[in-house]
């Protein structure tokens, strides 16, 4: 028994070894421009797409089969998706006894891949189904590419990156086919990922680095990390799509950035200095992104303490509000946005530079700003910040699926919570409407005293709190 296995590992062993030189020898005396034809023809079959080689072909025996091509290039419908300076290609041998072509491994070095979707939320890779019954088999069990750029753009949101200096590695990787569906549902992966760069419009992040999974229709990103505005960013993000409709879960932190370079993307000129923190929870649910915007459903916070703005002198500015009438409150609202949800309430009016002055300086010694969000509509939860001797304080809502103020108030409040001036901001974010500020009382002098004195010596004519949160009183 022993004697005929050990026959049948020589034969088998022979077999290979001839396979191998016989393999070698067509690829040096057939004529390799045939090859390149039937490589570019099986590949654009199974993939639905265009596929040219423009470069030399390769091939290399040890330890195992891979053929090399160089300047590939794919297209649909004449618009390029990808191309690649080198491809490597880890061909299994047993399947080439069957005349089939099994790739085990792929590789791509200074790949550039663009990827678009249009106003019906097609993507441009999307526009034809490969044909399943192609001679080749792509079995994947590694994919990676190095000194890549990824370009991403979305005409339905305006949305838009370019990833550049990425690499890739992805391990264990099982394909369930090439529709979108099979993919999310089954395909199963490990995967590592780190770009040099991600800009996106006027914002840049560094360093960033991921890793994911997926298995049974669930993709998992985490940790999510990245440089930006001055700090380390870190998250994680699942995708269930299990179920009839995809399931969202997001989760981030950006602790001690600097708000400084924040303010960089709303304004040229130096606005402020210190660091704040930032964290988002969110979930959402839909197939597409008109569907998943009005779901979004979590909290998000935004915390600094001794922030300087430059410029100009809050509490003089405060202590003279009745008698000036030359500063909003609302301006003030730029503190209370800022960080990434503060880019997309900021579009139509220009906190930023509004804040701007000539001379002095004040501290925000305390700054909240917490959210509840509900169905895509960020409601005020406890926002107010605190500078040495006025507390300014916010109520209302963001409707982030519409873009628009949901009676956004700004109130100048006093020691016991009340509102001394109100000011409110409506409409879009693209085209507000902010209101006159309403006094409601004098902030100074005789008539505060006498107020106050009123509602000491008369409980019951106090007035109904504007603000009760977390922000003390300046003493």
């Amino acid at each position: 028994m022993a004697r005929a296995l050990k026959i049948v590992i020589i034969i088998a062993g022979g077999l290979i070894a001839l396979f191998a030189i016989a393999t070698m020898v067509l690829f040096l005396f057939v004529d390799t421009d045939a090859y390149r034809a039937k490589l570019e023809a099986t590949a654009s079959k199974a993939l639905g797409m265009e596929v040219r080689v423009d470069g030399a072909l390769g091939m290399t025996l040890l330890p195992s089969l891979h053929i090399t091509l160089e300047d590939v290039h794919l297209t649909q419908q004449g618009t390029e998706i990808a191309s690649a300076e080198k491809v490597r290609l880890g061909i299994d041998l047993f399947p080439l006894l069957q005349n089939k072509i099994r790739i085990g491994t792929f590789a791509l070095k200074h790949p550039r891949i663009s990827i678009e979707r249009d106003l019906d939320g097609k993507f441009n890779y999307q526009n034809k189904e490969p044909d399943g019954d192609a001679e080749t088999t792509l079995g994947w069990s590694k994919v990676s590419l190095s000194e890549g750029t990824l370009i991403f753009s979305d005409q339905q949101s305006g949305a838009g990156f370019e990833a550049s200096n990425c690499s890739l590695i992805v391990d264990q990787l099982r394909p369930a086919g090439w529709k979108v569906s099979d993919l999310r549902k089954n395909l199963s992966f490990t995967a590592e990922l780190a770009c040099r760069e991600m800009q996106s419009h006027d914002l840049t992040l560094s360093a960033v680095n991921l890793s994911a999974s997926g298995k049974d229709g669930v993709i998992d990103l985490s940790p999510v990390t990245m440089q930006v505005f001055g700090a380390q960013g870190v998250g994680s993000l699942r995708a269930d799509f299990a179920g009839e409709t995809p399931i969202y879960v997001l989760r981030y932190e950006l602790p001690a950035f600097r708000i400084e370079e924040f303010f960089k993307l709303l304004s040229p000129q130096p606005v402020a200095t210190g660091t704040m923190d930032f964290s988002a929870d969110l979930s959402a649910q839909g197939k597409t992104l008109n569907e998943i915007r009005p779901t979004i459903m979590g909290n998000v916070t935004l915390h600094g303490e001794n922030i300087q703005l430059l410029g100009r002198d809050l509490d003089e500015e405060f202590s003279h509000f009745e008698s000036s009438q030359n500063f909003n409150l609302v301006d003030v609202g730029a503190f209370f946005f800022a960080g990434p949800l503060g880019l997309l309430v900021t579009k139509g009016y220009n906190f930023a530079s509004n804040l701007q002055g000539s001379e002095g300086s004040s501290e925000i010694r305390t700054l909240v700003s917490d959210w509840q969000v509900e169905r895509s509509v960020a409601n005020a939860r406890d926002v107010a910040l605190a500078t040495g001797k006025h507390r300014v304080a916010l109520q209302g809502g963001l409707d982030l699926a519409n873009e628009k103020f949901n009676d956004l108030t700004l109130a100048l409040i006093d020691a016991d919570g009340c509102a001394k001036v109100r000011q409110k901001i409506r409409g879009s974010f693209l085209n507000p409407e902010v209101e006159p500020p309403n006094f409601l009382k004098a902030l100074a002098g005789p008539v505060t005293k006498v107020l106050k004195m009123g509602r000491d010596l008369f409980p019951g004519g106090e007035c109904e709190p504007f603000y009760t949160g977390s922000v003390a009183s300046p003493k």
